[in-house]
C-alpha cells in the first residue's frame, strides 16, 4: 500500500470511527477476491473515504478533472488511486483505464448518482456505471451509505459528531445477454438495477 495512501485510509478510519461511530452492516461480505465495481448512493464528500477505509486493499476512486489541476491536491489525488473524469463530458481514456484496472483485478468505487444527492433521498442513475459493467463484466458489490450527509453536510466547513452506517449487499454478477438490450438501452437498464439494490438495502 502506497505511504500516502496508507496514511489517508488510517486517518479517515479515526475519523469514521471516532466521530461518526462508522458501524457496517454485513461486513462480511466486503472481503471480495479479485475485481468488483462497488456501487453506493453519494450523499457527501466523506464518502469516497469513508467506503475506503473499509477495505483492506487500496482501491480507486473517480475525482473531478479539475481537482488535479492543483499541484498539492493533484499529487494527493494521484497518490490516493483516484481517476480523473470530466462529468460533463466524459473521456474516453477514463473510461480505457477504468476498464483496464477492473480487468486487471482492481476494486473501482463508483457512485450511479454522479452527484451528491441533496437530501436522503436516491436519486435516479446516470448510464455510465452500467456502461462499466457492461464492458468490464466484472461483479458489483452494492453499498448504501446512512449519516454521511449529517456528518459532512453541503457548505459545512468541517465534519460533525454523527451516526454513519455502511449497509452491504451480495454480490452481483448481472446476465448482461439475459437483458435483451444492446447500447445505451442495456447501459441504463444496468444502471437502474443497480440503484434498486441499492435502494432494496436495510437501514440501520
Amino acid at each position: 500500500m502506497d505511504p500516502v495512501y496508507k496514511l489517508g485510509w488510517h486517518i479517515f478510519s479515526e475519523l469514521a470511527h471516532g466521530l461518526a461511530d462508522f458501524r457496517i452492516m454485513g461486513a462480511e461480505k466486503l472481503r471480495i477476491d479479485g475485481p468488483a465495481l462497488i456501487a453506493c448512493n453519494h450523499a457527501s464528500f466523506v464518502d469516497p473515504p469513508f467506503v475506503g477505509q473499509t477495505f483492506d486493499e487500496p482501491i480507486h476512486y473517480f475525482a473531478r478533472k479539475t481537482l488535479f489541476n492543483h499541484p498539492v491536491a493533484g499529487w494527493i489525488l494521484r497518490r490516493w488511486q483516484a481517476i480523473p473524469i470530466d462529468r460533463d463530458k466524459p473521456d474516453a481514456s477514463s473510461l480505457k483505464l477504468t476498464i483496464r484496472l477492473l480487468k486487471e483485478g482492481k476494486k473501482v468505487l463508483i457512485f450511479p448518482e454522479g452527484t451528491r444527492s441533496p437530501d436522503d433521498n436516491l436519486m435516479p442513475a446516470e448510464a455510465g456505471v452500467g456502461l462499466f459493467i457492461a464492458k468490464s463484466e466484472v461483479p458489483v458489490l452494492p453499498l448504501r451509505i446512512f449519516g454521511s450527509r449529517e456528518c459532512f453536510p453541503r457548505g459545512a466547513c468541517f465534519p460533525r459528531p454523527s451516526h454513519v452506517t455502511l449497509s452491504v449487499g451480495d454480490l452481483w454478477r448481472p446476465d448482461l445477454p439475459s437483458y435483451g438490450k444492446t447500447g445505451k438501452e442495456l447501459y441504463q437498464a444496468l444502471a437502474d438495477e443497480v440503484m434498486q439494490r441499492i435502494g432494496d438495502l436495510p437501514k440501520p
